[in-house]
Order: structure tokens, then C-alpha cells, then sequence
């Protein structure tokens, strides 16, 4: 298998990694081919898209175009290996805005691959190969959601922005009326051709990541739907199977294969930067990536099957494995330090008689009154010093002018340990930020006089200050407060 990646920068890349022992770094022979293109790849597929060939093409989707590309590579003569180009076989320019694309034999077709392409607007764009089919608007659109054909049951599979899994059958839509004479007058619309009708819908009340259909050897065909919460299993007529509730955000997922008769396996990855592996509904196995994937695939590279290929949304492509069964069962080690039961009574009693104390004598914090226990003002001067007090001030200007606070605080309690914090926004500053006072009695009060200045060389952004008293109050069992 070769990885290929698009980015929004418009960078193609092929890769065919092959480490020569586990973990190593990145070699440079591992990238086939780098090509930047100029648009925005939003869709890479790789398919029969060319017509008198049944060889394997990639079809890139851009905003506003969809180019297939033949990739090809020529033997090298010297050690830096083989070389690889892509050639691009023909392209379609979109009227619409894309958004995601499905591909597979439309109609039962044999040795060839359609492409649909789903526009910002609700439009499907159908293309035979080289030519453009047809294209379809879907009723009721307002958003453009994910979207995946069915080739057993020859349809489209989307879910709407009503939230809910919709079906539409080929023929169907080559059927319907077409999307460019929708500009015709009510009466005509009605006689001629037919509205689009779906197959089949299912409410699933939540915006949907990702859909998925497969069907491998001995596993019952299904439609997978990864929600924003929930996780669906569908049959092909839209009857769920099973569903799994996450506790979790998901990012993305891949049903990948059946290692039980009837049961599917399913890698999803979400944003706690976690794997898990489900088989059907049950959880099987989670393991921690070092990203967020985006995107989970997985491949066979260099003899080793199953290697498990994450994205991150920033470009980091990691090839990992999950290696052997784990042993679930172990028992725990067994703690081989012998126990004095005669102390752990002792020390129980003695906890269960302070706790006995503590409840019966009084709470934890003293009763708050209704009036405050402290009070603090401040009251700033409403003519500026006579003379300045600035001290190191960066403004030049022969004197800088400052203000005086006075805070006062009234106390009722006994304060231990007081001391007062003054804080100003910069580029204002005070003569001193900092004051620690004597314990204070009930009914005492202190007094504090500062000055503020302009101490940077620009206008401030907040005339306001704030002052901070903090103290211990004793209680019955703690006199430190």
C-alpha cells in the first residue's frame, strides 16, 4: 500500500515508508513524490476513472475543479532510486463550489468508476469519467454533510442538516428533473420529469462526521455513521443494527475488518488524542497516539499487516501498530508488607474521637455575622501631590506628577498575620505595593498612606486600582488561624 496526503496548502504527497527496523526515523526514499498543486486539495480517491483502461487513477478535488492524474514512475539508474511523476489525464472545471466527493460503479457499470460530487449548495454533479453526466439538487439542503455510495444497493448516502441519514438511489436521480432547468416556471416543473425522492431516512438527531458502508467475507453488509456522541451501525435499508453511545468527542474513524463471524472491528480515534478498538459494540482495546487524528486508515507496508496510519490536522503522518493480544486478566501484585492490626485501631479510634469532638463542639470555620468582619476603603486624593512623589519613572519630564491614597481598614475580628497588596495597571505605579501589619484586635483599624505615578512612557489603559488585605482568623481548634 502507498499513503497519499492532500493539504489545504496544495501539497500532493506519496508515500511507501519503509523503516528497516521499528521506530526509525523518516528516510528520504520514503517520499515518492512531492507536486504542489495550486488550489486547495479538499479529496484524494484512487479509482478506474479513465476511460479504455481499468488501471488505477487519482482523483484530486479542488473548490472549483476535480483533476484525475496518472501516476507513473521511471527505473533510476543511480542509488537515489526510482523516480515518480504524475501526469494529469483530463480535469472538469466545477460552476459550483465543492465540497466532498463519493466515486464507484453508478448503475451497475462494469470496469469503470463515477464520480459524484456534492457542492456547498445541496448540488450532486454526476461525471462518467471524461464527460459530465447530470446533476441533482437534494431537497430540503441547507448544509452539505457527508456522503458515501452503496454499491449493493446503488445509492447515495448523505446525512442532512435536519439530522438524519438519507438515502437516494441512482436511477432515482438520473431519473429526477434536472438541476439545470430548475429556473423554469412552477407549471412546467410540475409536468415535466420527476421531484428527487429519497429511498429511505433515519433520524439520528446529531450532526454526522463521517459514513462509511462496507461489507467483508463473513460480516453482515453495513452502513457505519460516526456522530458528534454516537456511533451507528445501519442496515442497507436503514434499520439500525446496534449504536454505541461515546463518552467522548470523536474525530474520526474506520470500520476495518471482521475477525468474528457476524462482527465488525472499528478503529475510532477522537480529541483526547485516544485509539479504541471496538468490535461491534463492545470495547476491545484503546491505545494513545502522540496527536488528534483526523484520519485513521489501514494498510499492509513492507509484510507487516494491519498497520494502523493516523493524521493529525498539522501534517504529522504516523504508521503504527498495535502488536500482540493483551492479557487482560492479571491479577494484582500482592503487597507483602505485614499489617499491625493493633495499630491501625489505635490510630482509628483516636481519628473517630477528633471527628466526634469536631462535630459536637463547633464547625470547621467560624459563623459568619451578618456584618462584614473587615472593612476597607480608600480614598484617593482629588488634587495631585504638592510635591511628587514618583520614584524611577521613565516619562521625560522635569517633575512627574503623582496622587495620594489613603486605605484604611476597620477591623472586627481578630486578625492575624494581616497584610495589605496594592496593584495598578502599568504603565501606572505606586510608591509601595506591599504593607504587613501587627496582629490586629476587634475593633481596631489601621491606616496606609501611598502615592501613584505615571511610570511608563505611555497613556494608561485602566485608571483603576485594586487593594487586597489578606489575614488568618484563630478558631477553637486552630489558634494559628
Amino acid at each position: 500500500d502507498k499513503i497519499i496526503v492532500g493539504s489545504y496548502m496544495g501539497y500532493l504527497r506519496i508515500f511507501n515508508p519503509h523503516p528497516v527496523k521499528p521506530g526509525d526515523g523518516v528516510q528520504p526514499q520514503d517520499l515518492l513524490l512531492e507536486v504542489q498543486l495550486r488550489e486547495p486539495i479538499l479529496q484524494v480517491e484512487v479509482g478506474k476513472f479513465v476511460s479504455g483502461t481499468e488501471g488505477l487513477h487519482l482523483a484530486v478535488l479542488h473548490c472549483r475543479k476535480l483533476c484525475v492524474y496518472a501516476v507513473s514512475g521511471t527505473l533510476g539508474n543511480v542509488e537515489h532510486g526510482n523516480q515518480y511523476q504524475i501526469k494529469l489525464m483530463y480535469e472538469h472545471n466545477l460552476q459550483r463550489m465543492a465540497c466532498n466527493m463519493t466515486y464507484g460503479p453508478f448503475g451497475g457499470v462494469k470496469g469503470r468508476d463515477l464520480i459524484c460530487i456534492q457542492s456547498m449548495d445541496g448540488m450532486l454533479m454526476l461525471f462518467e469519467q471524461e464527460s459530465y453526466a447530470f446533476g441533482r439538487f437534494l431537497p430540503g439542503f441547507l448544509l452539505p454533510g457527508p456522503l458515501t455510495y452503496s454499491s449493493r444497493t446503488d445509492s447515495f448516502i448523505t446525512v442532512s442538516s435536519c439530522r438524519q441519514v438519507e438515502s437516494y438511489k441512482y436511477q432515482v436521480l438520473a431519473f429526477a428533473t434536472d438541476a439545470d432547468e430548475r429556473q423554469e416556471t412552477e407549471q412546467q416543473k410540475l409536468s415535466s420529469g420527476k421531484r428527487l425522492a429519497v429511498d429511505w431516512v433515519l433520524n439520528i438527531g446529531e450532526q454526522a462526521l463521517d459514513i462509511c458502508v462496507v461489507s467483508f467475507n463473513q460480516a453482515v453488509s453495513s452502513v457505519f455513521v460516526l456522530g458528534e456522541r454516537n456511533f451507528f451501525c445501519l442496515k442497507d435499508n436503514g434499520q439500525i443494527r446496534f449504536m454505541k453511545k461515546l463518552d467522548y468527542s470523536p474525530s474520526c474513524f474506520i470500520p476495518y475488518c471482521s475477525v468474528k463471524e457476524g462482527t465488525i472491528n472499528t478503529l475510532i480515534g477522537n480529541h483526547s488524542k485516544m485509539l479504541n478498538v471496538y468490535q461491534d459494540v463492545t470495547l476491545k482495546w484503546a491505545t494513545q497516539l502522540p496527536h488528534i487524528p483526523v484520519s485513521v486508515k489501514v494498510a499492509n507496508l513492507q509484510d507487516l499487516k494491519g498497520v494502523i496510519v493516523t493524521l493529525s490536522d498539522n501534517g504529522h503522518l504516523q504508521c503504527s501498530y498495535l502488536g500482540t493480544d493483551p492479557s487482560l486478566f492479571q491479577a494484582p501484585r500482592v503487597d507483602s508488607r505485614e499489617i499491625n492490626y493493633e495499630e491501625f485501631d489505635a490510630e482509628m479510634k483516636e481519628l473517630q474521637k477528633i471527628i466526634r469532638e469536631a462535630t459536637k463542639t463547633q464547625d470547621i470555620l467560624p459563623k459568619s455575622d451578618k456584618h462584614r468582619d473587615l472593612i476597607v476603603t480608600a480614598e484617593v486624593s482629588p488634587d495631585l501631590d504638592a510635591e511628587s512623589q514618583a520614584i524611577d519613572s521613565e516619562v521625560k519630564a522635569e517633575t512627574v506628577p503623582s496622587v495620594t491614597v489613603k486605605i484604611t481598614i476597620q477591623s472586627r475580628v481578630t486578625a492575624q498575620k494581616p497584610n495589605l497588596a496594592v496593584c495598578v495597571q502599568a504603565p501606572l505605579a505606586v510608591t509601595c505595593d506591599q504593607f504587613v501589619f501587627d496582629d490586629l484586635e476587634p475593633d481596631s483599624s489601621e491606616t496606609v498612606v501611598l502615592s501613584v505615578f505615571l511610570k511608563g512612557n505611555c497613556s494608561p489603559s485602566e485608571l483603576e486600582g485594586n487593594c487586597v488585605f489578606s489575614y488568618n482568623t484563630p478558631t477553637e481548634l486552630n489558634p494559628e488561624g
